[in-house]
């Protein structure tokens, strides 16, 4: 199935590649600036057609749920329909749910679009990285590798300012409009400039239907496990029974495609030592990205009170960082080892993780800007030599297979991380102020200091604190309680993304095979 995908015989001008490669990159950055756009408006969204509050989270689950079933079907897609009508396909697909959600006038409209705007946006990351492997010979891998990870990264981040700034202008609507027009283009620009290649019919004939029905159970009650995990308990009967639900179905999804002559995810890639262990550190990246993406808005919503356009202004930090740093990256993973270059980004990365996890109740724009500036720095070094590591010695015909997995990792790694982060603020909040009035009742002066607590109120109790100190102290104390618990949630993720370091030895020396490449 080979020749189904390189395109060997495609002899194009190098700017054809380049403008119909963007235009797949510009695709892929509506994709995920539109979880983003819409997270940030729930609220807006729930007034506007009456949602019950308690449903609203699902105009983002099932997006997801979705999105991280497609993923991981781009190689069988790729082969069935060709890189370039897979992109436009799923592009135009997209840009119709869009307009359908925009018009829904009730939860279950928004819901039907929402499923068919996460299943084909969900192609669309993998696919751009295929294409990098694909269509670019190795010393032109590394330009095509950063502006793809650049607006991959840099979505999530602009994503809170767009969107607080199109609900404040305009009206919710436009979170879905303002994907029609780039939509549009980058769908002519690809069926325009893309290589021509022939689909294989015969893989739809081969389909194995009970495994990717097995998958697609699998994944789906995963993420509905990691959503209901930290309010209902990750012993409660329903998320036990979603978990292992989720692991027998993929359990036996694995055995089946293990057996397969030509399954519809090819598993078999995770044998390749360098692949497995890019496929980790993109798991960690997940954790950690995803992670501090979500962090900060909670931390700037709950505790500083601020609306998502002063959010994202905030965030724009990480963002601006990653285009300065961009051109040093590109220069650097050109000649140096990725496995030298993602230790360093890593260890960088989970150390401004960590710097966040220093926080107080009245930290702001000031105490956030260096431990963004370190992380929008560090994150193009943790993207692009892992990205290099999993991907970059296989042939072009087992990538889009590949990156599939690959960015199947980085999702679910921040479906956990996020899990995890949502438990520690559910379960820490309580005890952690619990001790913060035992340290305020014995006349702690610091704590006393960090919950902000007016001068003289401490030093006056002598141990004892009455009615009215303690009904004044209430809410200062809830803050600082949860701020600790966010505290801690940095710390985790912090030390958990800086465990990409004990994977990196594992990892062999490069070997860059070379293969026939459209110029």
């Amino acid at each position: 199935m080979s020749e189904q995908i390189e395109p060997t015989s495609f002899r194009a001008p190098s700017a054809v590649l380049w403008v119909g490669f963007i235009a797949m990159c510009i695709g892929m950055f509506m994709a995920i600036l539109d979880v983003q756009v819409v997270a940030t408006s729930l609220p807006t969204i729930q007034q506007a057609i009456n949602i019950d509050p308690d449903q609203m989270s699902w105009i983002q689950t099932v997006y997801l749920i979705a999105e991280v079933v497609a993923i991981p079907l781009t190689g069988l897609l790729t082969r069935v329909l060709t890189m370039r009508w897979l992109f436009v396909a799923s592009i135009g697909l997209f840009v119709v749910a869009s307009a359908g959600c925009a018009a829904s006038n009730n939860f279950g409209e928004l819901i039907a679009w929402r499923i068919l705007q996460g299943f084909s946006g969900g192609t669309l990351i993998p696919s751009v990285f295929s294409a990098v492997f694909i269509l670019f010979p190795n010393e032109r891998q590394a330009i095509a590798t950063t502006i793809a990870g650049v607006l991959a990264v840099l979505a999530p981040t602009v994503g809170p300012i767009i969107g607080g700034w199109l609900t404040s202008t305009y009206s919710w609507h436009w979170l879905f409009l303002i994907n029609i027009a780039p939509g549009i283009i980058s769908a002519l620009l690809a069926w325009r400039l893309l290589p021509r290649q022939n689909g294989s019919g015969s893989e739809l004939r081969e389909l194995d239907g009970l495994s990717l029905v097995m998958m697609a159970l699998a994944l789906t009650s995963l993420e509905l496990g990691l959503k209901e995990a930290p309010t209902q308990g990750w012993l409660s009967p329903y998320v036990l029974g979603l978990l292992l639900a989720s692991l027998s179905c993929g359990a036996w999804f694995a055995s089946r495609s293990l057996r397969k002559a030509r399954p519809i995810v090819e598993l078999r890639h995770f044998r390749d030592r360098n692949f497995l262990v890019g496929s980790a550190l993109s798991f960690l990246l997940g954790i950690g990205l995803f992670g501090s993406v979500y962090l900060i808005p909670v931390f700037l919503a709950f505790i500083r009170g601020h609306n998502a356009l002063e959010i994202g202004t905030t965030m724009l930090v990480t963002g601006v960082t990653q285009l300065i740093v961009a051109p040093i990256a590109v220069a650097l993973e050109k000649r140096t080892d990725p496995r030298l270059l993602s230790a360093v980004g890593f260890a960088v990365f989970a150390f401004g993780l960590g710097m966040s996890a220093l926080q107080d109740p009245r930290s702001d724009y000031d105490a956030m800007f260096w431990p963004q500036v370190v992380r929008g720095a560090a994150i193009m070094f943790c993207l692009l030599p892992p990205t290099r590591l999993a991907l970059g010695s296989l042939p072009p015909a087992q990538v889009p297979d590949a990156s599939g997995l690959f960015n199947l990792m980085r999702n679910l790694g921040g479906a956990i991380g996020i899990a995890m982060i949502d438990t520690i603020i559910y379960t820490r909040s309580e005890p952690l102020e619990q001790r913060l009035w035992d340290e305020l009742r014995a006349g702690d002066a610091a704590t006393a200091a960090f919950v902000g607590a007016p001068a003289g109120t401490i030093n006056s109790a002598k141990g004892t604190l009455g009615p009215d100190a303690i009904a004044m102290l209430d809410p200062l104390v809830q803050t600082a309680a949860s701020v600790q618990a966010i505290n801690e949630a940095w710390l985790i993720i912090a030390l958990l993304t800086g465990c990409a370091l004990l994977f990196l030895p594992f990892a062999k020396p490069e070997h860059r095979p070379s293969f026939d490449h459209p110029r």
